[in-house]
């Protein structure tokens, strides 16, 4: 992108940005890459719409954040220029650090998260730009003093969740997930430098939230999402394994590079930044394909499982899984499949996954009462929403 462009979203229709800068960090190849990063992991194994990027949901959730700057403005809210481009790129760069397949593979390639990756590029991009970024930086750690500026890109109520919410419904079909983002935009305010939600707004928020809920349990955590993305992990993590002890050699230099794990967080953090700017999904599902006649045979069962959508199944349940159950599910493969002990040990899966609608002990979300008092949502919140830990344990076996 070279200057000032109008983009066509396909949520939002025509949309563009009010800064130079913004476009300029849009064209870096650093930026660029989230082009090939998919949003939704392999939830496309589900819902086949599910193939949207990175790139498009920074860029949505750069365009509700400048709404809701406008907004606050209006309500006579002061924000300079300075701190709009700031909260602007800073919500633009939110996930620039997410590695091939977004949360399918975090901390698997490398042990950061990408929180931590993306503020390590986003320092790199400030140094390339004379330090334009620093305001950006402050406000994306949470360290600027107008608290309000981090909460729009990072609170339970942030843009960042409007837009995946919004976005992921679309592309997945899942119309459970729509919420009101323009009437929640319109009811913000702030109130002793914290972000509120005026109280007309009440009922779009218990929407969002129950939307959210939704989404995770129906979509993000579907059963063969978890399937999937499982097989995807363990597939790398058997990578890492063979590439340590010299059994295969990765035709992908990136790849082979940060799956050596010589390059570290620490003394050479910078080249580890270098090679993981190259990394994306099509690094990864091309040695997937490679793998399809891997002289290791649970590397290549795991290539075929991924790349002909054969899944394993799953056994998904609110207890964890016992001992008799997993004895008899590995008892079982064993017979069908004919695996040995050891492929066994590899092969089958167990694990957890967690999701809570709404936590009323941290950074609540907060009502502008009528009369002007402020009061947490949790209050407002009827007893189907409220706010417990939901835990379901998996465990992933070939059929």
């Amino acid at each position: 992108m070279s200057g000032r462009k109008i983009i066509n979203d396909p949520i939002y229709g025509l949309i563009s940005f009010p800064f130079d800068l913004i476009y300029t960090i849009i064209d870096d190849p650093i930026f660029q890459r989230l082009r090939r990063i998919s949003q939704m992991g392999l939830s496309n194994y589900v819902y086949p719409g599910a193939t949207h990027s990175r790139f498009a949901h920074a860029l949505g959730a750069l365009h509700l954040t400048c709404t809701a700057v406008q907004t606050l403005r209006a309500k006579e809210i002061k924000i300079t220029d300075d701190e709009y481009l700031g909260v602007c790129l800073a919500i633009l760069l939110h996930d620039i650090g997410h590695g091939p397949f977004s949360h399918a593979l975090e901390q698997v390639i490398i042990d950061l998260h990408h929180e931590q990756l993306s503020l390590a590029l986003m320092r790199r991009l400030n140094q390339k730009h004379n330090g334009q970024l620093d305001l950006a930086i402050s406000i994306f750690e949470g360290k600027y003093h107008k608290k309000f500026l981090t909460q729009l890109i990072s609170s339970q109520l942030d843009m960042d969740r409007m837009d995946y919410l919004t976005r992921d419904s679309y592309y997945s079909g899942v119309a459970e997930g729509v919420i009101g983002y323009k009437r929640i935009i319109s009811m913000l305010n702030v109130v002793d430098d914290q972000l509120v939600v005026e109280e007309k707004g009440i009922f779009s928020i218990e929407k969002f939230l129950v939307a959210r809920h939704i989404m995770y349990w129906q979509v993000y955590l579907h059963k063969n999402s978890i399937v999937a993305e499982q097989m995807l992990k363990k597939f790398v993590q058997r990578l890492i394994k063979l590439n340590h002890s010299g059994a295969l050699s990765l035709k992908n230099d990136v790849l082979r590079q940060l799956l050596s794990k010589t390059l570290n967080i620490g003394s050479n953090f910078d080249s580890l930044l270098d090679c993981f700017i190259k990394l994306d999904d099509i690094d990864v599902f091309s040695t997937v394909k490679d793998s399809l006649t891997s002289a290791d045979l649970i590397l290549q069962y795991l290539a075929k499982g991924l790349i002909h959508r054969r899944l394993f199944g799953v056994v998904l349940q609110n207890s964890p899984i016992g001992s008799d159950l997993y004895g008899k599910v590995r008892q079982n493969v064993k017979i069908v499949n004919g695996f040995s002990d050891e492929i066994l040990d590899e092969i089958l899966i167990q694990g957890q996954e967690t999701n809570k609608t709404y936590d009323s002990g941290h950074n609540e979300i907060m009502i502008l009462k009528k009369d002007g008092e402020i009061e947490g949502v949790s209050a407002y919140l009827n007893a189907l929403i409220n706010i417990k830990d939901i835990t379901k344990h998996y465990l992933c076996y070939p059929k």
